[in-house]
């Protein structure tokens, strides 16, 4: 996700109060932040779901669309997102 370079703290902190609530979402495995080496302003959220229902659940879910409604306005480009199977 790119943020506008003065939005990225906000970001932070709407990350920092939603985390421990997704992380808690029935499904969620696990749920990581990591931001761009060289831009402070890039960040990737990679979470593990148990099923894929689970992800649309929470997707479907009022703590989806309540932070993503917080976070949307702060992008400086339009978010991407994969879902992603073990290739193993």
């Amino acid at each position: 996700m790119s943020f506008k370079p003065e939005c990225a703290e906000t970001f932070r902190e709407i990350f920092d109060g939603s985390q421990k609530m997704i992380s808690e979402f029935e499904g969620c495995l696990k749920l990581d932040l990591f931001r761009d080496l060289s831009d402070d302003s890039i960040y990737f959220t990679i979470s593990l779901w148990s099923t894929e229902n689970d992800l649309n659940n929470y997707r479907d879910s009022y703590l989806f669309k309540s932070t993503w409604s917080k976070v949307k306005p702060l992008f400086s480009k339009r978010a991407e997102a994969w879902s992603l199977v073990n290739a193993d």
